[in-house]
């Protein structure tokens, strides 16, 4: 039997991988508007960094790491998000030490173990965006704008940016308490997952997608009844920004994200036309995340999106931009000593920046003249024993079917010239 690709995983092949360029050619252009610069980490990382930054009671971690030991016995782990990683090398190398804050982006893959499903994958990638070492609400609106002008540049359409204020470790503890009140005596009808959360991080509740769950905590404390007056006062100053921006956004006292580590502004962008799953984008504050893998107290904020995820909403609305012609000529050589001719001014053109091809089989004219149509291309150099004899190249323009003669010694002046004037 084949050898067949691991579950949950895909090949990106020609014309797809064309879309993922689009999206990743346009991620890179805004974020270099913004100011920020893109960061590479390993694909692996020592188990214990997303222990401790991801946190020990999260799904990812108790449940989605490709987790292994390595032959020095070290347990490392195939990274499961970025947020963690980044903020390891924001410790590890001293970007602390640098005119703060720091504003960072990433894309790469990422892993988890889940069941796959339409949307979701065990290998997929993520863009994500991190600001670290500014704790002022106008960082939470310019993080949410960038993820914004990022899908209006794409031409999506149906966003909407949900928010909520999880609040501060002084918020969390009067409302883990309020709600642990409320669900004492329904505790029982709780998930097994739900009734851990209970005990370790009752806040993740709100998160479960188990439906007994979302009833059972239907009408119970949410975090923006028990913000503190600062953290009010930076939700209220974020919420006013956007609005000022022009983002439209919802706020949703049941958003809580389903990692550990968020403080204060929690948001996930919603869009229409993809289904159940129809989150894009997610993020929030994490200002204790730095100091909890071992570096300074750091405040921090960033997002992360699926790219399989926007692709999909992109394929379903239909914005992509139609494709660009791939080809500007087709050099079709008919004979040996043609092509040994045609070989040469094939690599002179490259080498002026022009995109030219040749046929590598040696079929007749008609064959060649149907792929250089196939392929998109503007121009066909006709090459053949005559024409060698002769010392001209047929010159055709495959959308008019004119065809010149250009002496051989011109032609290669003559071609770049058409191709650097658009023609």
């Amino acid at each position: 039997m084949a050898i067949q690709r691991p579950k949950g995983t895909q090949d990106l092949l020609p014309g797809t991988v064309e879309q993922w360029q689009y999206l990743e050619e346009t991620i890179r252009k805004v974020c270099r508007d913004y100011g920020y610069e893109e960061i590479r980490t390993p694909i692996f990382e020592a188990t214990e960094l997303f222990q401790r930054g991801v946190g020990q009671t999260t799904d990812i971690v108790k449940k989605e790491m490709y987790t292994f030991l390595d032959k020095g016995d070290r347990s490392m782990t195939l990274r499961p998000e970025g947020t963690a990683s980044v903020c390891r090398a924001y410790v590890e190398d001293k970007l602390y030490g640098q005119s703060q804050p720091v504003k960072l982006y990433y894309s790469g893959p990422m892993f988890r173990y889940e069941r796959p499903q339409s949307g979701r994958f065990r290998q997929f990638h993520q863009f994500g965006v991190e600001v670290l070492g500014a704790d002022q609400p106008i960082v939470d609106a310019e993080v949410i704008c960038l993820v914004w002008d990022l899908y209006q540049r794409l031409g999506l359409k149906g966003l909407e940016v949900h928010l909520n204020s999880v609040g501060c470790p002084t918020c969390r503890a009067a409302h883990r308490e309020q709600l642990q009140r409320f669900l004492t005596t329904r505790k029982s009808e709780l998930c097994q997952d739900c009734q851990e959360r209970y005990e370790r991080n009752p806040l993740r509740i709100l998160d479960c997608k188990n439906p007994n769950c979302q009833a059972v905590t239907e009408g119970a404390p949410t975090t923006l009844d028990t913000l503190c007056d600062d953290c009010r006062s930076h939700f209220e100053k974020v919420l006013s920004l956007l609005s000022g921006a022009g983002v439209a956004y919802r706020v949703d006292p049941r958003l809580v994200r389903g990692l550990d580590y968020y403080t204060k502004t929690a948001f996930e962008v919603m869009v229409e036309e993809i289904g159940a799953q129809s989150a894009i984008c997610g993020g929030g504050r994490y200002d204790g995340l730095v100091e909890e893998i071992g570096g300074p107290a750091t405040p921090g904020i960033g997002f992360a999106m699926g790219l399989e995820r926007v692709l999909a909403a992109l394929q379903v609305q239909g914005k992509f931009p139609d494709p660009k012609p791939k080809l500007f000529a087709m050099l079709i050589a008919l004979g040996d000593k043609a092509q040994n001719e045609g070989f040469t001014m094939m690599n002179a053109l490259r080498g002026k920046g022009v995109p030219v091809r040749m046929d590598l089989l040696g079929r007749s004219l008609k064959a060649q003249l149907k792929a250089a149509n196939r392929e998109g291309a503007e121009f066909a150099l006709i090459l053949g024993e005559e024409e060698l004899e002769r010392q001209v190249l047929l010159l055709r323009d495959l959308n008019s079917g004119e065809q010149t003669e250009v002496p051989l010694s011109k032609a290669i002046e003559v071609i770049y010239m058409k191709h650097r004037r658009g023609v």
